[in-house]
C-alpha cells in the first residue's frame, strides 16, 4: 500500500487532480493501471492509479468526477481494494458487474467532457466510452499530456538502464531472420508496415532485453517493422550502447523514443497493422491524422514467439533443472523450519529467492512470489506485504507459486505443502486430502493428454477440472497460460481455459514448441487453497496408425509434489505410475545438484508412492 502523510493524503491528491481538471475545462478523468504498451507489469513512472488511490493491485481503473469518484476492480481484489482505498473518496465498483463506461453513463453530468490519456487505453475502450457518454450528450477528450503527471510532484522517471543484447546462441534465431519472417507476412498480406508496441514483442524481434520493468526483462521501446525487412527502433538515447548498435546492424534505424509519434505521422498513404491488444488509441489517432490506413491485425511476432525453437526449448529444460534444485533446497528447508512455527510468508519468499540467487544466470524473479499461508492460500492472486504477512502455522497448508528469469528460460512453479508439527502428529483433514488429490488427478490427466492437430486450449480445460466437478467444486482461474523464453511469464496467444469470447487465446490451436502452465487448483475461502503447477511443452506424438498429426506434452518442471496431502485410495494404477515415473525423473535430474541433508530429503520425497 502506498503510504501517505496528512499533507500528502489521498484526499489532497484527489483535490489536486480535480483542480488540474478544472484548469483544463474537464468534468472528469479516467485513470487506469496501464502504460503506453498495455503491459501486464508497469514501471513506477506509470503507477498513476496507485499514486492517486493507494491501490496496489495489478488491474483496476478509477474515474474521477467533480463531486464523486469510483474505483473498479474484479473479484481478485474485492478485499484488497477495501484495505487500501479510502471509501470516503472512492466508491467501490465490481467488474464485470459494472464498468467505467456504464458508470459514466449513469453518473457523468449532462454534456460532460471526460478526459482520458490516449496513450494508456485501447481504441476499442475509447469507442465504448464515447458511445456511453453520447447517451448523456457527453464527449471523451484525449488530453494533452496526463493531468496526473502535472500534479504528481515526485513522480519517478522512466528507467534509463541500457538495453541489453540477447545473443543468438540463446535466442536460437537472428533478428534479421525474424524481421525477414515479419516482412514476408507483410508482403503476403499487402501491408507496408507493422507497429510493434508490446515490449516483449520488441525484445523478441530484435533479440534485445532490458531491466526497465521488474519481473519482465524488457526495454522501453517501440518498433515499426517494414515490408522490406528493415525496422525503426524508438528507444531512449541514454539506453543505446555501442554493443546494441553493432548488434542491430544497418537494417535497423535507431531513433529517439520521443520521435515515435511523429514517425507515425510519416506513414501517410501506407497500410499499417496495429495489434488492438497492445496498440493504444493514440497510435490509431496518429496514423489516421497522417492519412495512413491502420489495419487491426494480431502482432505478427506473437505466434512465432510462442513457438519456441530448439535452442529455446533446451534453454527452458536447463533453466527448469536449475530451478528445480532451488525448489528442492527450499522445500527441504521448509520441512525443517516450518514445524517450529516461527516462519512467516515474507521470510519464506526471501529464502526461496536466496536459493534461486545461487545461480549466476538468474536475472530476476518472473513475478512476485505468492507465498500464502492458511487462508491466504485461498486467494489465487495473493501478494504478501508487511501488512498482510502471516505466520506459517504448523499443522496447516502453505501454497507457494514462484518463478525465475534465467538467461536461458523463464520458470513458473506452484507447490502446495503440508506444514507439519514438531511431534509429527498433525495430519491434513480428509477434505484437504480429497481436494488435493482431485487437483493432482486433474494435473496428471492434462499432463498425459493426447490431442489432434488444431485442438485449442479450451478443448483440454475440462481434463484438469473433471475430478473436481465430480465432487461439485471448481476453480475460478484458467488452467494454463503461455510462458516466454527469458521474457514474460504470461505470454499468448495460447491458453488453456474455459471457452470464452472475453478470454483471448482459448481458441488458439496448440502447436509444437508452445510452452504452457498446467495448474489446476481448489480454493476454500477463509480456510485453505491448493494448486499444483508445472510447465509443459507441446510436442508431436508418434502413434501407430494415427490419421493425421497428434500432439501431447513434455513435462519441463521437476520438483517433488507433497505426498502427505495425497489420498492414494483415490488414485488409479495409471496415476500412481505417473507419480512414480515423474518423481524418478525428479530424483535423476535434481539429485546430482544436491548433497547432504537436502539430498537425503529429496531421496525420501521421491520414493515410490
Amino acid at each position: 500500500m502506498l503510504m501517505q502523510t496528512e499533507t500528502d493524503s489521498g484526499a489532497a491528491r484527489l483535490a489536486a487532480l480535480r483542480a488540474e481538471l478544472e484548469k483544463r475545462g474537464l468534468d472528469g478523468f479516467v485513470v487506469p493501471i496501464s502504460d503506453e504498451h498495455m503491459s501486464e507489469y508497469i514501471g513506477g513512472y506509470a503507477q498513476r492509479l496507485a499514486w492517486l488511490t493507494g491501490f496496489g493491485g495489478s488491474a483496476g481503473t478509477a474515474v474521477v468526477l467533480k463531486d464523486k469518484a469510483a474505483i473498479f476492480v474484479d473479484g481478485r481484489y474485492t478485499v484488497q481494494v477495501r484495505d487500501q482505498v479510502d471509501e470516503n473518496l472512492f466508491e467501490y465498483q465490481s467488474v464485470p458487474a459494472t464498468s467505467p463506461a456504464r458508470w459514466l453513463q449513469q453518473n457523468a453530468p449532462e454534456g460532460a467532457k471526460i478526459g482520458y490519456d490516449a496513450w494508456l487505453h485501447s481504441k476499442a475502450w475509447a469507442e465504448g466510452v464515447e458511445q456511453a457518454l453520447a447517451k448523456r450528450n457527453g464527449t471523451l477528450v484525449a488530453t494533452d499530456g496526463n493531468p496526473i503527471d502535472a500534479v504528481w510532484a515526485d513522480r519517478p522517471t522512466p528507467s534509463d538502464a541500457p538495453a541489453l543484447v540477447h545473443i543468438d546462441e540463446r535466442s536460437g534465431r537472428s533478428s534479421a531472420d525474424k524481421r525477414a519472417e515479419v516482412a514476408d507476412w507483410l508482403k503476403a498480406e499487402g501491408y507496408d508496415a507493422a507497429v510493434i508496441s508490446a515490449l516483449d514483442s520488441v525484445a523478441w524481434l530484435l533479440n534485445i532485453r532490458g531491466t526497465d520493468i521488474e519481473r519482465t526483462p524488457v526495454a522501453l521501446a517501440y518498433v515499426i517493422a517494414h515490408a522490406d525487412g528493415t525496422a525503426d527502433l524508438f528507444i531512449g538515447e541514454e539506453k543505446v550502447t555501442p554493443e546494441l548498435t553493432q548488434h542491430l546492424g544497418n537494417a535497423v534505424t535507431i531513433r529517439p523514443r520521443t520521435a515515435f509519434e511523429s514517425a507515425l505521422g510519416e506513414l501517410g498513404g501506407k497500410t499499417v497493422t496495429v495489434d488492438p491488444s497492445y496498440g493504444v488509441a493514440a497510435i490509431y489517432r496518429a496514423l489516421e491524422s497522417a492519412g495512413a490506413k491502420p489495419v487491426t491485425e494480431r502482432d505478427p511476432t506473437i505466434l512465432p514467439r510462442a513457438i519456441k525453437n530448439p535452442v529455446e526449448q533446451q534453454g527452458h529444460r536447463d533453466a527448469q533443472a536449475r530451478d528445480g534444485a532451488a525448489i528442492a533446497k527450499f522445500l527441504h528447508w521448509l520441512s525443517v523450519e516450518g514445524p517450529k512455527g516461527e516462519l512467516d510468508e515474507l521470510t519464506a519468499a526471501a529464502k526461496l529467492r536466496a536459493f534461486r540467487d545461487e545461480s549466476d544466470i538468474l536475472r530476476d524473479l518472473s513475478f512476485d512470489t505468492i507465498s500464502a499461508a492458511g487462508p491466504h492460500a485461498a486467494l489465487p492472486h495473493y501478494r504478501v506485504d508487511e501488512d498482510s504477512n502471516l505466520i506459517i502455522a504448523p499443522g496447516s497448508i502453505f501454497l507457494c507459486d514462484s518463478g525465475g528469469q534465467y538467461l536461458d528460460g523463464t520458470t513458473d512453479i506452484t507447490r502446495t505443502i503440508w506444514i507439519g508439527t514438531p511431534d509429527g502428529k498433525a495430519q491434513p483433514t480428509a477434505e484437504e486430502k480429497d481436494r488435493f488429490t482431485r487437483v493432482l488427478k486433474g494435473h496428471i490427466a492434462l499432463d498425459r493428454a493426447i490431442f489432434p492437430e488444431g485442438t485449442p486450449g479450451s478443448a483440454l480445460d475440462s481434463f484438469a477440472r473433471q475430478f473436481l466437478w465430480n465432487a461439485g467444486v471448481d476453480y475460478g482461474h484458467g488452467t494454463g497460460h503461455g510462458v516466454g523464453s527469458f521474457l514474460a511469464v504470461h505470454e499468448g496467444p495460447q491458453r488453456i481455459a474455459k471457452a470464452s469470447g472475453s478470454q483471448p487465446g482459448t481458441d488458439q490451436p496448440l502447436m509444437p514448441g508452445m510452452i504452457l502452465s498446467n495448474e489446476p487448483g481448489y480454493y476454500k475461502a477463509g480456510a485453505f487453497g491448493i494448486r499444483i503447477e508445472n510447465l509443459v511443452l507441446v510436442v508431436e506424438q508418434q502413434i501407430d496408425g494415427a490419421e493425421g498429426a497428434f500432439y501431447g506434452f513434455e513435462t519441463l518442471t521437476f520438483a517433488p509434489i507433497d505426498r502427505t496431502l495425497v489420498n492414494t485410495a483415490l488414485l488409479t494404477a495409471e496415476e500412481i505410475d505417473w507419480w512414480n515415473t515423474y518423481h524418478a525423473k525428479v530424483r535423476d535430474l535434481i539429485a546430482p545438484q544436491l548433497d547432504g541433508a537436502p539430498l537425503a530429503w529429496l531421496e525420501d520425497a521421491c520414493r515410490p508412492l
